[in-house]
């Protein structure tokens, strides 16, 4: 899953819980490089793979970048995940019955 894999760089899942918490609005780029402690130039790469996972959308102004966060990939993922152990309790159960 390209959501997990994407957030499983621990600075690509500060950006986006950074940018979760500023929903609904978003976060010019260069805002995000400091927050970061990073050069633009240097989140670049972050940026592609957030986009690519469908973690992040970007919408210009001017010369700014701003992103936002998009949170459907991850609710899918929690729903995946929730019938994932949900399953695995079932089965757990139903072989603590025999």
């Amino acid at each position: 899953m390209q959501v997990m894999s994407a957030l499983a760089q621990a600075t690509r899942l500060k950006v986006y819980q950074r940018l979760v918490d500023e929903l609904p609005n978003g976060l010019a780029a260069g805002e995000i490089a400091k927050a970061m402690d990073m050069s633009p130039n240097g989140m670049t790469s972050h940026f592609t793979i957030l986009a690519a996972a469908g973690l992040v959308s970007s919408e210009k102004i001017g010369r700014t970048v701003i992103y936002k966060a998009e949170t459907q990939p991850v609710e899918d993922l929690s729903a995946f995940l929730a019938t994932a152990v949900e399953r695995g309790r079932s089965a757990r159960d139903i072989a603590a019955m025999k």
